[in-house]
């Protein structure tokens, strides 16, 4: 009787033909196939990702803090193009300091036009466009866009340092010298009843 003697198996060949099932069982399904497109995107994004770590982190400037009331033709030198860089936004008659925002407010940015100017009406209307070169009251906007400016400014307020208010013509500026030197006898009082 002859024997039926299968030829000797090496340790490779279930090994490769494991890996040959696996990839025709990915290839014979489009979910596997999906699947596997997300997992070596995410792979992707992490080794990415860590790359960037590497890469040296922008400092933003740390300017002194300033209090102060601007006209709309003042709030204009402040769009990130003078020395220090400091870039302030007028919202709902408010100005606040958004210079740590400067990849979007400033120079080249998304929101590079509301730069030193009045943004109200532009974030009303979802319009990224300069605003007047005069001061808007926004008088002739409707409910929904006036509640859209105070949603903005409550996300401005959270987010940025507060300046001082956009003037009206003729209005006077605020005497904000009054509240430091208030701020600094508080805390003369408060260092003197401490020791």
């Amino acid at each position: 009787m002859a024997e039926n003697k299968e030829p000797p198996t090496t340790a490779a060949e279930p090994e490769s033909s494991l890996l040959a099932g696996f990839v025709s069982e990915v290839i014979r399904s489009p979910v596997n196939l999906a699947l596997v497109a997300i997992i070596a995107l995410l792979v992707y994004k992490i080794f990415k990702s860590r790359t960037k770590q590497d890469e040296p982190v922008q400092r933003i400037k740390e300017l002194p803090k300033m209090r102060r009331d601007f006209t709309v033709e003042e709030l204009k030198e402040y769009n990130g193009t003078q020395a220090d860089g400091r870039i302030l936004v007028a919202v709902n008659g408010n100005v606040y300091d958004v210079t740590k925002g400067a990849r979007f407010y400033g120079p080249g940015g998304p929101y590079a036009a509301f730069g030193g100017r009045d943004a109200s009406r532009g974030l009303a209307t979802f319009s990224v466009v300069p605003g007047k070169d005069d001061y808007d009251d926004l008088s002739d906007l409707n409910t929904d866009e006036m509640n859209s400016v105070k949603e903005w400014e409550e996300q401005f307020k959270e987010r940025y340092d507060y300046v001082g208010k956009l003037l009206k013509p003729g209005e006077a500026p605020t005497n904000y010298s009054d509240e430091e030197e208030e701020g600094s006898q508080q805390e003369s009082e408060n260092k003197s009843k401490s020791d």
